[in-house]
């Protein structure tokens, strides 16, 4: 049985698309993404923006969704393989791990739960019942409400970077009781 998934939120014009990062746009939305202090807060801080740059490729990130607001990147998602050199890897729980960073001005309308929605909606398609896993801070509350609404279900808490992370998992196929 398929989960339901969060609706689009009235007047969300956000669109996802899977797609390798090509414009000159995008590139330059990852950049600020990283190099933003509000987005590196729950991520070990900003990154120089000098360095990302010049060591930025034209085509940033493996293969992220780039989520476009009016023409315009706002964001980007990556499902790809956990990081094995993370703490608390939980790898049984599952290989494909949800990622999202959102600029600033785009955070707090629903952008990242219809895009994510999307994404999760997008991977299950094909490989129906395989987990997602989400690993994130407990202080950072937006993306524990996102957690929640996109239907991850908490498997623990544990302290690393030295903060308390939350470590969740998702299947697009509800367990029978």
């Amino acid at each position: 049985m398929r989960r339901r998934r969060p609706g689009r939120q009235p007047g969300a014009r956000c669109s996802t698309a899977w797609r390798p990062v090509r414009r000159s746009s995008c590139r330059v939305a990852v950049i600020e993404l990283n190099a933003s202090p509000e987005v590196g807060t729950y991520l070990g801080g900003p990154r120089p923006r000098a360095e990302l740059e010049r060591t930025m490729p034209e085509v940033p990130g493996r293969r992220p969704f780039a989520v476009e607001l009016d023409g315009a990147t706002i964001g980007t998602i990556q499902l790809d393989p956990q990081d094995l050199e993370r703490p608390g890897n939980r790898r049984e729980a599952g290989e494909t791990e949800l990622g999202y960073l959102f600029l600033p001005e785009a955070c707090g309308r629903g952008y990242a739960t219809e895009a994510c929605a999307a994404a999760l909606d997008w991977f299950a398609g094909p490989l129906p019942g395989e987990p997602v896993v989400l690993y994130t801070q407990t202080a950072n509350a937006r993306s524990m409400r996102l957690a929640a609404k996109l239907g991850f279900t908490e498997l623990e808490r544990f302290e690393a970077y030295g903060a308390e992370q939350w470590f969740g998992v998702w299947s697009s196929v509800t367990p029978t009781a």
